[in-house]
């Protein structure tokens, strides 16, 4: 069946917001679409989206964690995960809550040049519950294949909306506050202490790193192929919940013409964005902020500025303003926006 992998962009192939982050000690989503890191105090880390691919799978890209400054004791607060984030309108198709509930079937690469027990946590977020299952990495630094299979859940319904409903979370490391427990084999209410039972603690040297790439959620007790897409679908599932719809990269010469744009009042521009791809939600608009990153394009050349501001952003479109650009301008001329340095970028961020 087409579409029937619910992971997106599993084959970590679009990365809008960087291909590399470094520093990372908290929670945010670094660089590969629709992954989010989650992280207290587990050492420092870089991701990047790397060429190191399983052999004769079809992939180009993985996602990378590299430890950059290690913590060989974690403190019982401390974890380390790398999820995806479902909305509950997306899953109804999963039965849960109800007697034809669906098992599920997580596949996926990994590569890590530490050994040993890795567990893969279910969060069902309306009703409190989850599930966990442990897999081994048996060789270091040698591409795997996992298959886990996760009983269906006769108790609580998902929500059928857009907000999040589940999650599929990779624990990395897990102080005893998820991991002094039982492991959570089966679906329960939420525990913490019962959700990363036996998880190695990936941060304890800087030798150590972690890739993921093929990852495949679908319904069902058996994994089938991984499911690939064509680049455009792909992006456009991803922008559902990030859109860059203004990049200096873009064009290749630092100068993306985003938007038709006009003088409300003395450097005073105002511009109109359409996305590309409906949001899930009114998103929040963000801009670099940098000496002339933008400008306004009119008869007579350029007016630079450094920044733009969202204003009533809807899931459809927004307007973007600027107060103070370079040249004045008078109110009603007319004209273009645009990038005016290549480490220029505007985003629309819907994330769950």
């Amino acid at each position: 069946a087409n579409f029937r992998n619910l992971f997106i962009n599993g084959d970590m192939s679009i990365a809008q917001r960087a291909t590399s982050a470094t520093g990372l000690t908290g929670s945010s989503y670094p660089t590969i679409d629709r992954m989010s890191m989650q992280a207290a105090s587990a050492g420092t880390w870089t991701q990047s989206q790397s060429t190191d691919v399983p052999t004769g799978e079809g992939f180009a890209t993985s996602l990378k964690m590299d430890c950059t400054t290690a913590n060989g004791s974690l403190s019982s607060g401390s974890y380390l995960i790398i999820d995806q984030r479902f909305e509950g309108q997306m899953l109804q198709h999963l039965k849960k809550g109800t007697s034809n509930s669906q098992k599920v079937t997580l596949s996926f690469f990994v590569k890590s040049a530490k050994t040993g027990t890795y567990i893969v946590n279910i969060r069902d977020d309306d009703n409190t519950r989850n599930i966990s299952k442990s897999y081994t990495i048996s060789s270091a630094d040698t591409w795997e294949k996992k298959v886990i299979v996760f009983d269906a859940d006769t108790s609580g319904a998902l929500d059928n909306d857009n907000a999040q409903s589940f999650a599929v979370l990779f624990f990395l490391a897990a102080g005893s506050d998820r991991s002094s427990g039982t492991l959570a084999t089966s679906w329960e209410s939420l525990t913490n202490a019962n959700r990363a039972v036996g998880q190695v603690n990936l941060a304890d040297s800087t030798d150590n790193d972690w890739y993921l790439t093929g990852v495949q959620l679908e319904v069902g007790d058996q994994a089938t192929d991984f499911e690939h897409l064509p680049p455009d679908v792909n992006l456009q599932r991803c922008e559902r919940y990030l859109e860059v719809f203004a990049d200096g990269t873009e064009s290749g010469e630092d100068t993306h013409y985003f938007a038709s744009a006009a003088y409300y009042a003395s450097g005073n521009v105002h511009a109109v964005v359409r996305f590309k791809t409906r949001k899930r939600a009114v998103p929040t608009i963000t801009s670099t902020n940098a000496s002339n990153h933008f400008a306004f394009t009119r008869n007579g050349g350029d007016d630079q500025f450094d920044s733009f501001i969202g204003y009533l952003p809807s899931t459809f479109d927004t307007m973007v303003y600027q107060n103070s650009t370079g040249g004045g301008g008078t109110a009603g001329h007319g004209g273009s926006v645009k990038t005016n340095n290549a480490s220029a970028k505007c985003t629309a961020d819907a994330e769950l």
